[in-house]
């Protein structure tokens, strides 16, 4: 006999969801904290965008603009898009939510790369859909890979590019090359996260693709360049029919009007993200260079983050370099829920957060 049910059960698969664990933020020593775990940019944000969020507090007792209206505008002035293909949401991991909800249900696959963000299988998951992981070559998206995992059960794909936690790309050819390969009915999904970092003649984040396409989106975030991850400010371009779907089925209010104006700003401030740009390009290759001359392995990046991969050595292992770190109060990201329990993620941070960080994993090495 059954035991009798005694408090709800989630439907099946929620409990098969392991959570996302986001990066820590405190250190168990060091005088001073350099939290390099979760891709922040070190020149915080626009100040126009902190002086329009301010500013919203004087309206904090209306409802916001459930459209966004103002964020979608000024999204359309910096990039050349149509606001009305754009949807804004609570960070880009909404948006992909979203698509998983409105395209995904019990019977269907999504597919995404071995290195793929964490949000996916989960997002994935959540809809009774089974997640399907196609392997990677050298730490990069392999297209054959995910063009051999397709099946008549596949209904979305998702491919972060630059990829996180990897750093890596796929040139625009072989984003096209994978679009033909799919069926009509497939959505490819580009979460372009870390796009305004990559300069590679080779790249582009998806907006051709979408604006050529009836089956691909591209997702971006305010989280990186500029400085807005406390916000959760994301956005979707995305042909007609997929922008009235998400319209349908996203919340009424998915957006504070703080989080409105601020984007706003921040989009429209042209300098201060060049000025971003314009210290990840110099700190990128410098981070990189440093901790090769000590001897790691770093994957290449064209995002604001490198991956270090630690000697099979005792002591020496990547969970050991994370201890030593937090001695120091420097705060990087394990990867073991990527499985690479042997490899740290490190944002690109200050000058002197980069320093300290090559100091310290020198006297860790040595």
């Amino acid at each position: 006999m059954n035991a009798p049910i005694t408090r709800p059960v989630p439907r099946p698969g929620i409990l098969d969801i392991a959570p996302y664990v986001p990066g820590k933020s405190k250190a168990t020593g060091g005088a001073k904290l350099y939290k390099l775990s979760s891709n922040e940019t070190p020149l915080g944000a626009s100040p126009q965008a902190i002086a329009a969020f301010h500013a919203a507090a004087a309206t904090l007792e209306l409802y916001p603009d459930g459209g966004a209206t103002l964020l979608r505008e000024a999204i359309g002035k910096a990039t050349g898009l149509a606001p009305e293909r754009i949807v804004c949401g609570c960070g880009s991991d909404e948006l992909l939510h979203l698509i998983a909800q409105a395209y995904l249900g019990p019977g269907d696959e999504g597919l995404y790369s071995q290195y793929g963000f964490l949000v996916y299988p989960i997002a994935i998951r959540a809809v009774g859909a089974t997640p399907v992981v196609a392997p990677e070559k050298d730490f990069r998206t392999d297209v054959d890979a995910l063009i051999a995992a397709v099946t008549p059960r596949t209904k979305v794909i998702f491919l972060a590019n630059p990829n996180n936690p990897t750093g890596t790309y796929i040139s625009f050819d072989e984003v096209k090359r994978l679009h033909a390969a799919l069926p009509a009915h497939v959505v490819l999904v580009l979460d372009a996260a870390y796009a305004e970092y990559v300069r590679r003649n080779d790249y582009e984040s998806g907006i051709e693709l979408v604006s050529s396409s009836e089956n691909v989106v591209m997702t971006r975030t305010f989280s990186k360049i500029y400085g807005l991850a406390n916000l959760r400010i994301g956005w979707i371009y995305a042909p007609d029919h997929v922008i009235d779907v998400l319209n349908r089925i996203r919340g009424p209010f998915n957006m504070t009007g703080p989080a409105i104006a601020a984007g706003a700003a921040a989009i429209a401030d042209r300098e201060f993200t060049r000025a971003a740009v314009d210290h990840n390009e110099i700190w990128l290759p410098k981070l990189a260079a440093g901790l090769e001359a000590i001897g790691l392995k770093v994957l290449p990046s064209v995002g604001n983050f490198v991956l270090a991969l630690f000697p099979d050595r005792q002591g020496k292992r990547a969970p050991d370099a994370d201890a030593f770190l937090l001695s120091r109060g420097v705060v990087v990201r394990r990867m073991e829920a990527y499985g690479l329990a042997n490899a740290l993620r490190i944002t690109v941070g200050s000058a002197e957060a980069n320093e300290t960080v090559i100091a310290a994993l020198t006297d860790f090495l040595a």
